[in-house]
Order: structure tokens, then C-alpha cells, then sequence
């Protein structure tokens, strides 16, 4: 496989490399620079509609293997993984434009995935469940589904592929992915390796592309299960789609409005750290980004002075240089957007603290006049629960400090008040405070005296309310891509029955 761009990046359907059925091209753009990185055949619905035909004919063989003949597949992908973490790195951070310690990070988590998913083949699978009649056997199987869609986002271009592909396929699945259209490179090189690899033909297939080539995957009602990681937009049409479809299943991991909570028992050294990291990794663009930071009065203007000094100190500037704590976001929508929530900040009252939103020229590194870059947006608000600014994700480093008063129970109040609820984080020296926030934040993920970012793969990934439905990665992904049959055998020659049910057959003579 090439460092380089291919000349026009292909779909790859059916075990072979295709330009599909539309001559329509699109450019990956490299978000530090705004220059094009190449070309890539744009997929069509009928593509999809190849890609899923040549999955449901492929999916009986596929089954047919042992979970340890199909994971033996993934396990080369994994040392691939393993052995080209810093160029597959420096290509994830050249195409979504996170820091370059993010973009090997983001090749480590997708080595990580398929390890756990390919060790998995050989771990026991299904449980055995007491009879209360003594003659029975009972356990529970699953079974592959069929044809998996994947639909996956940019900003973990590589890990999020895995955590829904490696789990599918090693549970006896078919796959259709479609990449992010903001990083199909990326997709292109997670494609070569799965071919390199030695996937049959049919089993794995990518059709580059837009939202109506994912929309197709969705519609199609040969595709058993969908999983998506996204917008909370798409993922609710996903949802509403699949929701009232019998044997249709989906797994979706969406946005959040997510919070640090900073109580009166917290450690301001490590507060501090956890909130800069929640809220500007990733240029504020993970779906775990916090955008709001709820610390109790007594701290507070502690905190916010040292919050603050930070904020505007953080290093913006080139994601290939190991001296950057942020690099650009990934394109000109989401630098209008993040314009437009900071101006309603403001028509909604806020107190601006930190305003590096666009940037200095001298800041913007040089020769990287054209890439979308901004900077911290940090304001301070009273809590009122009609504000739009802290109820709506922006997905980017904008963030508002709220105070509280009284227990810890206030600060879930103001925490929980958001639609969403995928993860949050508490800093408190306080085992009580902990245990409290742990049994009562409406999260998925929660965290304790670290920032509310950094999932292993070996947890399952996902919120709860208008954050998702499911767990699309792990263990809790396999509920998603199998179905669980309770299998009772018989030992004996007679049939006895539970709860005492006769199974004496009568007959008019008796």
C-alpha cells in the first residue's frame, strides 16, 4: 500500500475495485491547509445496491467458517495496525486535522478494537442456563444476523470502522461501510488493508460517498442491522427508519451537550487538566467533547482564572507538529457553526472570558492561511434552562463555565438538563459526591476524577437519551449484530414440562 493518495480513490464491491456506476468525483481536503488531497469516485444508490446484493450472497459461506477461521482474517489487519501507527497517524491527521498524538491514537484504538474482536473468537461465547426439570439442558447461541451496514464518521476515521466492522465480521456478518465523506483517504486505506488481509469476496465492501449513499444502506431491507456513529440529526432519521421495521435492528452513537462537574471537594489541579483536555482535545470535535463546565461557587472563581489562563494559551497551530495541543477544524461548516453558537452566546447574555474564535494571523502557522482554523470560545452564564447556548452541541471548542450553590445534587440537576446523555465526568475528593453523580448522571460513559474523554475499547461506547440507542462497539455491539436463541434439549426419553404443566396427552376414551 501507497502513502500517497490514490490518483481516484475506488469503492470496493464484490472482491473487486470499482469506480461504481457515476463518473461524479469528490476531493478530501486537508482542513490545516483547505488543499485538495485527491479525488474519489462519489457512490450512488445503485452501488449500494450492488454492495449489498454481493454481502447477502456472501453471508452463508462467511457463516460457515469457525469464529476462529474468521477472526484469523482480522488478526493480519491488526498487525498492519500495529506496524504503521505513525503513517497511518500522520494520514488521520492530515485528512480530519487532529494533533498528531490523536491521529496515532486513533490507529492504536482501531489495532485495539480488532485484537479484542479477534481475540474474542476464541473466548466462550453463550451461557448455560439451569432447567428446573433435571433432564433438561438449557443454554443460549447466537447467530449472525446477515448483511451489516456501517456508517462511520470522520473524526476517528479509523478506530470507529473497527469498532462496528471487527465485531460484525468476526460474528459471522457481511459489511457494507461507507466512510465519511470528509475522510474518504482514510477510508481507502482501511479498505486496502481488510483486501490485503485476504477478506473473501463480498464480505467486506465500501462505497464512498454521501448522505444518499448512506440513506441507501439504511432504506434497504436486505441490510438486517445498521450501525451509525454521527450526528444526532442522522442517527434520529436512522432510528426512526429501523424503529417500527420487525427483524431490522440498528446501534446508534450520536452527539451530547456534555458536562464536567467541578464540586466544592475538588482537586483544582486535576479539575482543571480534565476540563481543558474535555473541552479541547479534538478541537472540541469528539462526540464526549465538554462544552459546558458546572463548578460549585466555593471553587469557583479559582478554577475559572486558572481555566481561563489556559484557554488562552493553548497551543493552536500545525497538527503534524508534536508542539500543538489543537489543531484546525475539520471544514468551513463547522467553523461557521461554531461563529454561530458563540454569537448567540452572546445575544443570550453570556460573559465572554476567552475569545480566540478567529484567530490572530500571527497564530496561524505559516502557509496554512486557507485551513479552517478558530480557537478557544470560553463564557461564563446563569443557569437557565431556556438557554439554547448551553443545551445545544456545537462540536467545537466552545464551552460555558456555570456556578452552582448547595450539594452535588444541584449540579445534576443543571447537568442532567439537556436532551442528551451520552458521558460527564465529577472531580471531587469526595467518595459520597462520586457515588452520587455515578448512580444519578443520565450518561452512558461517566467519569471520575479524569476528563470525559478517553473510552477503551473493551467498554461499551454509547448514550442514552437523544445521545443513542445501543452500544455500537464491544460487547454490547454483538447484541446488535447477532440473534440470541434459548435452546432446551432433552435428555430423556419422557416429556416433563415446567411449571407443573401436564404433559399428559387425553383423549376421549380416557
Amino acid at each position: 500500500m501507497s502513502h500517497q493518495v490514490p490518483d481516484t480513490g475506488r469503492h470496493y464491491v464484490n472482491g473487486e475495485w470499482t469506480a461504481g456506476t457515476s463518473e461524479e468525483t469528490f476531493e478530501s481536503v486537508e482542513p490545516a491547509t483547505g488543499e485538495p488531497l485527491g479525488a474519489f469516485h462519489r457512490g450512488t444508490p445503485a452501488d449500494v445496491e450492488r454492495a449489498v446484493t454481493a454481502a447477502a450472497e456472501a453471508f452463508e459461506a462467511w457463516r460457515g467458517l469457525s469464529y476462529v477461521d474468521r477472526a484469523d482474517v482480522l488478526w493480519d489487519v491488526y498487525h498492519e495496525l500495529r506496524d504503521r501507527t505513525d503513517e497511518l497517524g500522520e494520514i488521520v491527521t492530515r485528512e480530519c486535522g487532529k494533533e498528531i498524538s490523536e491521529g496515532r491514537a486513533d490507529v492504536v484504538e482501531a489495532a485495539h478494537m480488532v485484537e479484542w474482536a479477534a481475540g474474542n473468537a476464541r473466548h466462550p461465547h453463550g451461557e448455560v442456563v439451569p432447567s428446573e426439570i433435571a433432564s433438561k439442558d438449557s443454554y443460549m447461541r447466537r447467530r449472525p444476523r446477515g448483511v451489516v451496514g456501517c456508517i462511520t464518521p470522520w473524526n476517528f476515521p479509523v478506530a470507529i470502522p473497527f469498532w462496528h466492522m471487527a465485531v460484525a465480521l468476526v460474528e459471522g456478518n457481511t459489511v457494507v461501510w461507507k466512510p465519511a465523506e470528509q475522510t474518504p483517504w482514510c477510508g481507502q486505506v482501511v479498505a486496502e488493508m481488510m483486501v490485503d488481509a485476504g477478506v473473501p469476496p463480498g464480505v467486506f465492501n465500501v462505497v464512498q460517498g454521501f448522505g444518499d449513499a448512506g440513506n441507501a444502506i439504511v432504506t434497504d431491507d436486505r441490510v438486517d442491522t445498521v450501525l451509525f456513529t454521527g450526528s444526532a440529526e442522522v442517527g434520529h432519521e436512522i432510528g426512526d427508519e429501523l424503529g417500527g421495521q420487525a427483524g431490522r435492528e440498528c446501534a446508534l452513537e450520536m452527539g451530547g451537550k456534555n458536562a464536567v462537574v467541578v464540586t466544592d471537594q475538588a482537586d483544582l489541579d486535576l479539575a482543571v487538566h480534565a476540563a481543558v483536555m474535555s473541552s479541547f482535545k479534538t478541537t472540541g470535535q469528539r462526540c464526549v467533547s465538554s462544552e459546558r463546565l458546572i463548578v460549585h461557587t466555593e471553587v469557583y472563581d479559582e478554577f475559572k482564572r486558572r481555566f481561563v489562563d489556559l484557554a488562552e494559551d493553548v497551543a493552536v497551530g500545525d497538527p503534524l507538529e508534536e508542539s500543538t495541543f489543537m489543531g484546525p477544524v475539520v471544514d468551513e461548516s463547522q467553523v461557521e457553526k461554531f461563529h454561530r453558537y458563540n454569537d448567540l452566546a452572546r445575544r443570550e447574555g453570556a460573559e465572554v472570558l476567552v475569545d480566540r474564535a478567529t484567530l490572530a494571523d500571527e497564530e496561524i502557522p505559516d502557509g496554512h492561511a486557507d485551513g479552517y482554523w478558530v480557537g478557544p470560545f470560553v463564557y461564563e452564564v446563569e443557569y437557565d434552562p431556556e438557554l439554547r447556548c448551553i443545551h445545544e452541541e456545537v462540536f467545537g471548542p466552545h464551552v460555558a463555565l456555570i456556578e452552582y450553590e448547595g450539594d452535588v445534587d444541584r449540579a445534576l440537576t443543571i447537568h442532567n438538563d439537556t436532551k442528551y446523555g451520552l458521558t460527564g465526568a465529577i472531580i471531587s475528593e469526595d467518595y459520597r459526591q462520586i457515588n452520587r453523580f455515578r448512580d444519578r448522571a443520565e450518561v452512558g460513559l461517566a467519569y471520575a476524577n479524569l476528563p470525559c474523554i478517553g473510552a477503551e475499547v473493551q467498554l461499551p461506547f454509547g448514550g442514552v437519551g437523544k445521545s443513542g440507542k445501543g452500544a455500537p462497539s464491544a460487547r454490547e455491539v454483538i447484541e446488535a449484530v447477532t440473534d440470541r436463541t434459548a435452546w432446551t434439549l432433552n435428555n430423556s426419553k419422557d416429556v416433563r414440562m415446567a411449571q407443573g404443566l401436564s404433559a399428559e396427552i387425553r383423549t376421549e376414551d380416557d
